[in-house]
């Protein structure tokens, strides 16, 4: 896990210098997207943020957001977090963390990774090694299950 070495919000300046750390060219839609990456810790979907890119800053296509995204995880940027096929979420916080994720509500939210604990070998294969864990737990909320 990379441990970003900045904290929330970044402004368009100090976003386009930290896509230059990270050998990003800062073009105008990147910086746009980062823009509103880096406002604060936050989890969003491609289609969360073209739209809200749209909104705020001018046309950007849907094919430059989901190559900006890959970009920003392949350079560590951001996380990318896969609920379930066609569901993936974009997150901010590259510290080590979890996530907690509501099927009823669509919302994902952070756990500290403190709080969570593994005991035990998991079987790993032979000649590999532990390079990162991404836990995402499922809830669901309780007085809907009841009311069915």
């Amino acid at each position: 896990m990379i441990e970003p070495t900045y904290s929330f919000p970044l402004d368009r300046d100090q976003v386009s210098a930290l896509l230059e750390r990270h050998g990003i060219l800062p073009t105008q839609q990147r910086i746009d997207i980062a823009h509103l990456l880096f406002q604060r810790a936050q989890h969003l979907a491609a289609e969360q943020v073209l739209a809200q890119v749209n909104a705020d800053y001018g046309h950007v296509s849907k094919a430059t957001v989901y190559n900006t995204l890959g970009l920003f995880v392949r350079r560590g940027l951001v996380r990318e977090v896969l609920i379930e096929p066609g569901r993936t979420f974009y997150d901010s916080n590259t510290r080590d963390h979890h996530h907690l994720y509501n099927v009823d509500s669509g919302q994902l939210s952070d756990i500290p990774a403190s709080s969570v604990h593994i005991d035990g070998d998991p079987g790993l294969p032979n000649g590999t090694e532990i390079e990162g864990m991404d836990l995402v737990i499922r809830v669901r909320n309780r007085d809907r299950r009841e009311s069915r």
